[in-house]
Order: C-alpha cells, then structure tokens, then sequence
C-alpha cells in the first residue's frame, strides 16, 4: 500500500526533523524534547524532536527515588485510546525499516502455530525489561537502569547509537561489550526483516504490547461490518501479521486486509 509508505516516510521525518543534529553529531535538548511522542523514536537520535514513551517510562522508573510514571502512563493511555496500533503500522519510523527490508527478494517464513505463540514473547519483554528490571536495579543499587533501551532496544542503537559513532570520534572511544552486544542483536533483527515481516514489532516490542491491548478500545482503526462479512476468513490467512482475526491485538492496522476481502466488509472507520 504505497499511501501507507507515504505517510510512515513521512512521520519518520516529522519525528526526527533536527536535521542539523545528523551534521553536528549533537542531541537536541530543547525543553519540548521531553513532550513524549507516540512511536518507538529514540530521545537520543540526532535528529529526534520528542522523547520515547518506552525510555521516559523507564527513565522515571530509574530514578534514585523510585515514583510512579504518572505523565508517561497518561500520555500511553491517550495514544492508546485514540489509535491503538494504528500507530505501530502507520506511523512508527522503526516499523517503516522493517517493511522495506521485507521487501528485498528472498525467501519467506510466513506466520504458523509457532510464530503465534512467539508474538507473546513481547509481552514477557515489557514486563521483565521495561517494569521489573528498572526498578530491581534499584532496589539493588539505589539508581535503576533502562534495561530495554540498554540491552535490547534495537531502534535505538541504529538511529541514535550508530549516528552518534560516527559523528563523535570520542564516542568511539569508548566502545565497549555492552555496545557490541545491541550491535550484534540489531544486525540479527534487521537481517531477520529481509526473511520474517516484522519479527521486532511482533516478537519484541513493548510499545506494541502496550497499544495491542487496546486495539478494540481504540477511537479509530479497521473494522468489519457483520452484515457483510462471510467469514470466509482471506483477511487473516492474506495477513503478515500473526492476526487470527482481524483488529485483534497482534493487527497494526495496516489495511492491507481491506483489498482481499471479496464483500469489502472492512474499512477504517471511527468506532464510536
């Protein structure tokens, strides 16, 4: 869906607009850089104008005092509410990477029993890496950790960590294991995108997890009209996603279902 590549180009763009920043190797800090925006987009990318609801929320919960993430957890609700994973499959700049490396000929592993049953895996990821770690590290040591965005957060180290090397010779410097790991395990990611369409967003992400749960709840997004459809069930068998019904919490939203539905029983609607 070529309007779909548009509007995700141009997200990304709007999300990392500091172009300077990519010239001067240099992380804009201007007071609206804390405003969270609702996409995996990491705070530290050059270009980045907002701040990622994932790193805010364990940035809060890393803290020397540990307190509750009342304006993170607000600002996840809203986005949530309002376009659930219409956000994942429309406007995350990440997501956009993976469905072009997808694109490049190759062999597909197309989704089964397994990769159903592995799309839960994410949701184990944002519970130990996003809650659980952040504050165990505290509990421990009196100052918490990101451990998602440090250990794991693959868009972070190809939009932040990547361009800031390569702009700062005294970053290189410092190289340590600890960055050779999320190098290796983005390299692993984004070579897995050429063969599996969105192993991340289904496999990994937090902030997918999150906006999956209220996909149903969502103000706007795909429906089916009832009256129309058949139940032949093409839109999920046509789907990448590891969906067993469309707009449950594994679909993005993307609309791609739309074209091979033969009633044209689904649409995008508002669902008040």
């Amino acid at each position: 869906m070529v309007r779909r590549s548009v509007v995700q180009l141009l997200s990304a763009l709007l999300h990392n607009a500091n172009l300077p920043g990519f010239i001067t190797g240099r992380i804009w800090q201007a007071q609206p850089k804390s405003v969270c925006v609702p996409v995996l987009n990491c705070y530290s990318c050059p270009g980045a104008l907002g701040a990622c609801p994932i790193g805010s929320l364990q940035s809060t919960l890393a803290g020397t005092a540990l307190k509750f993430p009342f304006y993170v957890v607000g600002l996840l609700l809203l986005f949530a509410l309002c376009l659930g994973h219409v956000i994942c499959g429309w406007l995350c700049p990440f997501g956009l990477v993976q469905d072009l490396l997808y694109k490049i000929p190759s062999p597909k592993l197309h989704k089964n029993a397994f990769t159903q049953k592995l799309s839960l895996l994410k949701y184990a990821v944002a519970v130990i890496f996003v809650l659980l770690l952040p504050v165990y590290f505290w509990w421990q040591d009196g100052v918490g950790a990101p451990a998602f965005c440090k250990y794991i957060c693959p868009a972070g180290t190809l939009e932040a960590g990547l361009p800031l090397l390569a702009l700062n010779a005294n970053l290189r410097d410092g190289i340590g294991l600890l960055f050779g790991w999320k190098f290796l395990l983005m390299l692993a990611i984004l070579g897995a995108c050429v063969f599996i369409y969105r192993p991340f967003c289904r496999f990994l992400c937090p902030l997918g997890a999150w906006y999956g749960l209220f996909n149903k709840l969502s103000a706007f997004g795909i429906t089916v009209d009832k009256a129309k459809c058949t139940g032949c069930n093409a839109c999920v068998r046509f789907c990448k996603m590891d969906c067993q019904k469309v707009n449950d919490r594994e679909c993005i939203n993307c609309g791609e279902c739309k074209k091979i539905c033969p009633e044209g029983a689904i649409n995008f609607k508002t669902k008040f």
